[in-house]
């Protein structure tokens, strides 16, 4: 960009832009989709008569919320033909997410999970109003219905929602204990420290999208799941690494073969143990992870 002065709407757009990615990428799981939609955003806006628009920042948030749900329709039918488990996009982020507990939660690899077990309006709906606090009115705005049909919808959507989530969150020291230990007990192939770490009902998802080795199906219970890791981690040929990362506003681990990123391992801890251990190896959903800066939102 030059130095010469930037236009209003250029202005606005720039000093909104982490929010309006966040509200795109919540919505939709997949970073590279957010970004198509901050573009069609962009695009609408600077047709925009800035001296109607009473509040900018609304107004861009509803102008990104009814283009992530025209594209997250369109991406619901694209799922279907997935090859096994999918899991959202991992997000680096930076640390100032974590501070903002309701936000960091709303991006967890586990609840995006149960997001996606809602409705297109349900999720706008849910992701608007829990993780970015905004009124009633301007849902309804946004996603072109009444305010009383919001409350309705926020109602039955948190409800599902709280239904699958966890009762006590970890902290983000609580998770970064727990991924230690597991860091540890993969380093050393040592049994014990995994089934110690593991909550006995533990359940792994593997993302592979049909390019990597995943199980194609959710494995469930600790010893299962012992087993497969390590007999993963025996046929291994090349040298394993693993290093702490900040993935979705929580701790995860980035694994590494002779140092090329294998995938990101995220975890879900309730009572100091892993109850959900996320493992994201599709290359497509790795690509961002080298070359962006961690997304701030403050």
């Amino acid at each position: 960009m030059s130095d010469h002065a930037v236009d209003p709407a250029t202005e606005t757009f720039l000093a909104h832009r982490n929010l309006l990615f966040t509200v795109a990428y919540e919505m939709l799981g997949s970073a590279a989709d957010a970004e198509d939609v901050l573009q069609e955003t962009w695009l609408r806006w600077i047709k925009v008569d800035l001296g109607q628009v009473r509040d900018q920042r609304a107004y861009l948030v509803r102008i990104t919320t009814r283009q992530s749900l025209n594209r997250l329709r369109t991406m619901k039918r694209r799922r279907e033909t997935y090859v096994g488990q999918w899991l959202p996009e991992p997000l680096l982020t930076a640390p100032d997410v974590a501070e903002d507990v309701e936000l960091a939660e709303s991006m967890s690899m586990a609840l995006m999970l149960v997001l996606e077990t809602l409705s297109p309006t349900e999720r706008a709906v849910f992701v608007l109003r829990e993780a970015f606090a905004v009124s009633y009115d301007e849902i309804a705005a946004a996603i072109g219905k009444s305010p009383a049909a919001v409350r309705q919808i926020a109602h039955r959507a948190r409800q599902h929602v709280d239904a699958r989530r966890p009762r006590q969150p970890a902290s983000p020291s609580e998770t970064r204990a727990a991924l230690e230990s597991l860091q540890r007990a993969l380093h050393t192939r040592d049994l014990q420290g995994l089934l110690d770490v593991l909550a006995p009902e533990v359940v792994m998802v593997g993302d592979g999208g049909g390019v990597k080795k995943a199980a194609l199906r959710p494995v469930m219970g600790a010893e299962k799941v012992v087993r497969m890791i390590l007999g993963l981690v025996d046929k291994v040929e090349a040298t394993i690494t693993t290093e702490p990362t900040v993935v979705n506003g929580s701790p995860a681990l980035a694994l590494r073969l002779d140092g090329e990123i294998d995938g990101i391992v995220a975890i879900r801890v309730e009572q100091a143990r892993i109850t959900g251990l996320y493992y994201v190896r599709n290359p497509e959903k790795l690509t961002r992870l080298e070359s962006e800066t961690p997304l701030a939102l403050r």
